[in-house]
């Protein structure tokens, strides 16, 4: 069901007007021209297969296919830690997760940390953000952060709802996701009344929280977030023809982390294949939302006489499983959690260009310095992405830090008994975990293999050495696992010793608690152990 309502149609008249007044000038030598504007719209839980083929087919995003057309999207952009706080922490930092020690949704960065944006506004641009942050420490539920403090702890419990789908509102309904709307008329009106004014470049950042799914109120408030909610409007815009039906392993053939995840996330019970298509379908329909919210900042830019002089990003902190791999939600190494969007397109920027090469949030970080022609400090984990953008010039000098053939993403959060990396090269996936060999690990061929459904690690023992070994020369990985876990165990202990004689009420009713109500004794005795 494709549809073409009001919101299509402004974005296929940008394409057609791109040639006119918001049509880009070619790039110049960088000190014959000002620094340009560059904006950033980041979302939650998109997965970036979406913006290429065949992921494009499921659904309309005619925002990001005006920028593919005048612009450049990267194939093989990843996370570098599948969860929203600690994802943007490395975003914001340009620094590897082990390196900010951002370990779950409630570590972050410190308040104070400098960011590209500080850089970029004491070197003279004006800065502006609206929406979602979410990169610093102290945030999330008191479930969140007790999940990933226990999952050492040798017990199961479900800790969200099973997801379900809703629809809401009827076929005009635009508007579902209120707080993000009006966060975008914030950025837009802003872009219109004031950035048009300025007599100095700006950096604008808006963070969304879709296509992220919703909280689950049948469950109670304190019971995640397992809703897909859309409108008739949106679902319109999904080809169910197109939506596919993810392949699943028996539940006692799967990895023991993923049976874990699933588990945890209550997704080993028994799903149609009616109800996983909806799932996804009404995943989509939030993507196609939050595809029009970033038409509408594109809008402003063009109507304010301003695209021309701005670089746009899009990207999100994390992709979205929808029931890929028995799983909703992230917290995985696989494509669908791991894979972001990456999208950029403005002055200098190649239109048309597909980039294959792996890359990394961490490379925002010195991609924005570059933009804004502030020194790249050495020590950052990401590399600029600009000279995979640009036109380059035939005497163009090769940059003194050369990209490396692999990105890295780790995960030490909830839902995940395990802390894992992820290697990314060439046409291998390779998947370690806590100490590299109490569980085993995992290797894919996603050139063969783009579903993930078959571990190769035990077939290829060579790749799974020669990538283990360019793992160990990142991160000393065995070591950050024991660190992770000695954080869990203190922050724990301080936790329960704050609440005393309330802690055995507390932690009954978070998330788990219609699991752990059925034998309180025991769970608390599993914990009692593992302290």
């Amino acid at each position: 069901m494709r549809g073409s309502g009001p919101l299509g149609r402004v974005a296929l008249a940008l394409l057609l007007m791109a040639a006119g007044a918001g049509a880009r000038p070619r790039p110049t030598a960088p000190g014959d021209q000002p620094r340009s504007n560059v904006v950033l719209v980041a979302c939650d839980s998109l997965d970036g297969r979406l913006t290429f083929f065949p992921g494009n087919q499921t659904v309309d995003l005619p925002s990001i296919n005006f920028m593919k057309k005048h612009g450049t999207v990267f194939l093989n952009a990843y996370t570098n830690s599948p969860i929203c706080c600690p994802s943007r922490a490395a975003m914001w930092s340009g620094l590897f997760t082990h390196l900010t020690e951002s370990w779950n949704n409630f570590k972050g960065l410190d308040p104070d940390y400098v960011t590209w944006m500080d850089l970029m506004e004491k070197h003279g641009y004006r800065a502006q953000k609206f929406g979602k942050l979410d990169f610093t420490s102290g945030h999330h539920s008191v479930s969140n952060r007790v999940e990933a403090w226990t999952r050492d702890v040798d017990f199961l419990l479900r800790q969200e709802a099973r997801p379900m789908v809703k629809l809401t509102g009827h076929r005009k309904r635009v508007r579902v996701m209120k707080a993000d709307w009006d966060n975008t008329d914030k950025a837009a009106n802003w872009i219109k009344k004031e950035a048009v004014n300025l007599t100095q470049p700006f950096i604008l950042y808006l963070g969304l929280n879709l296509p992220h799914p919703y909280p689950s109120p049948y469950a109670g408030e304190n019971f995640g977030s397992s809703t897909f909610l859309t409108s008739p409007y949106w679902l319109e815009k999904v080809n169910y023809e197109a939506v596919k039906i993810p392949k699943w392993s028996s539940l006692s053939e799967m990895h023991p982390v993923d049976y874990y995840s699933s588990y945890t996330k209550n997704c080993t019970g028994e799903f149609t294949k009616e109800e996983v298509r909806n799932i996804r379908a009404f995943y989509y329909a939030m993507c196609a939302e939050t595809d029009a919210m970033l038409g509408e900042i594109i809008s402003a830019l063009r109507d304010s006489g301003l695209l021309g002089k701005t670089i746009i990003i899009f990207t999100a902190d994390h992709g979205e499983l929808a029931m890929e791999h028995r799983q909703f939600y992230k917290m995985s190494m696989y494509e669908g959690s791991s894979h972001v969007p990456l999208l950029v397109m403005g002055p200098g920027v190649r239109e048309q260009q597909q980039i294959p090469n792996v890359v990394s949030l961490v490379d925002i970080y010195p991609t924005m310095l570059d933009i804004a022609r502030i020194p790249v400090p050495q020590n950052l984990s990401g590399y600029s992405l600009i000279p995979l953008l640009r036109e380059k010039a035939e005497s163009e000098v090769p940059p003194k830090r050369p990209r490396p053939s692999w990105v890295l993403s780790e995960f030490h959060g909830c839902n995940v008994n395990s802390s894992t990396y992820m290697l990314r090269t060439g046409k291998w996936k390779y998947i370690a975990y806590s100490d590299g060999s109490s569980v085993p690990p995992q290797l894919f061929d996603l050139t063969a293999d783009p579903d993930e459904l078959t571990n190769v690690a035990v077939t290829f023992p060579v790749i799974v050495h020669s990538l283990d070994k360019i793992l160990r020369s990142i991160v000393n990985y065995p070591k950050v696992s024991s660190s992770v876990q000695e954080y869990n165990k203190q922050q724990f202990v301080s936790w329960k010793q704050s609440l005393g004689d309330n802690y055995s009420s507390v932690i009954a009713n978070l998330r788990w608690h219609q699991d752990w109500l059925n034998d309180q004794k025991k769970y608390e005795n599993a914990i009692d152990k593992w302290l």
